[in-house]
């Protein structure tokens, strides 16, 4: 009997080191694009042109890092603006989205159906991107101010559809009729009993948010005017544009032109500038794994 046992567990073992080994040679093969981005990054511009991307470059230079921080005060205050916008944003979607989930998972709420139907619309259907426009600048009068960055993103259905699910697989109704039993509000058994036990969903869902909030420069190109108000993906989206426009100018002769394309940091600054921004993600990541993992399957297999 102990032989069998002993058997089994040396097997266990060798498929244990066997899906070990796949998945480090899994993860080594998605971490090399984002090396070859850092490598890029710091690659001359000229080895670039000549000899292309390679994870070993003869010849290095910080010339596209330069290229983007030489903005220096701008970058500084699209950095702030950027942190503001996804913090904002993200603690004022989970507040919202948190209290109308709760309210959609209980039974004896009577706008329950209603409301569903309600928020599934914009879901199927848009007016589109030109309606939205007139009725933020128009209707609104919100041209270039910061609530246009954060409102347009903070509700999602289907994060409400994962917080609901998850209210309602994870919190006992037992629990909450205790509440009310012991006198209760709504308010108060939200609060004090619900809110807290969503933390799971609620650190997947708000890493989901904070990651659309800090990429989201399409609001800002069409709103924001003002450089004190520019997010960070805006300003690195006209560091991109400003490059590009310098070396296709047609009154720039075509022999200064060709010496041009080795010497300014077209795309090693590309390759700087995506560090910049998936750079603070990569760091907050980690945290927030192992509820992103545990509130996405809760909102997926159960819904």
């Amino acid at each position: 009997m102990s032989s069998i046992k002993a058997k089994r567990r040396k097997k266990a073992g060798a498929g244990q080191y066997i899906l070990s080994t796949i998945l480090l040679l899994y993860t080594i093969f998605c971490a090399m694009p984002i090396l070859l981005v850092f490598i890029g990054a710091v690659t001359d511009e000229k080895t670039l042109a000549t000899e292309g991307f390679s994870y070993f470059p003869s010849k290095f230079s910080l010339d596209g890092v330069s290229s983007v921080l030489k903005y220096g005060k701008q970058l500084f205050v699209s950095y702030g603006v950027t942190i503001f916008v996804t913090v904002a944003g993200t603690a004022l979607g989970l507040f919202v989205m948190s209290m109308l989930a709760y309210s959609l998972s209980r039974r004896d709420f009577r706008m329950r159906s209603f409301l569903s139907i309600y928020i599934m619309i914009p879901m199927l259907f848009s007016g589109g991107q030109l309606s939205s426009y007139i009725i933020y600048t128009s209707t609104y009068h919100l041209k270039d101010n910061l609530l246009l960055l954060i409102l347009p993103l903070c509700v999602s259905t289907m994060n409400i559809i994962i917080l609901r699910t998850y209210v309602q697989s994870s919190i006992p109704e037992e629990l909450i009729d205790s509440a009310r039993i012991d006198g209760a509000g709504e308010y108060r058994t939200f609060f004090q009993i619900v809110f807290p036990l969503m933390k799971p969903a609620m650190a997947a869902v708000g890493f989901m948010m904070a990651t659309a909030f800090w990429n989201d420069w399409q609001n800002a190109l069409l709103f924001i005017t003002s450089d004190n108000k520019k997010p960070l993906q805006l300003l690195l989206v006209n560091i991109q544009k400003s490059i590009e426009t310098l070396l296709s100018n047609k009154n720039i002769p075509t022999a200064v032109l060709a010496k041009m394309q080795g010497m300014v940091p077209q795309n090693s600054a590309t390759m700087a500038t995506v560090i910049v921004v998936i750079g603070p993600i990569m760091i907050a990541y980690p945290f927030f794994q192992k509820y992103f993992i545990k509130g996405l399957t809760v909102g997926s297999v159960k819904g």
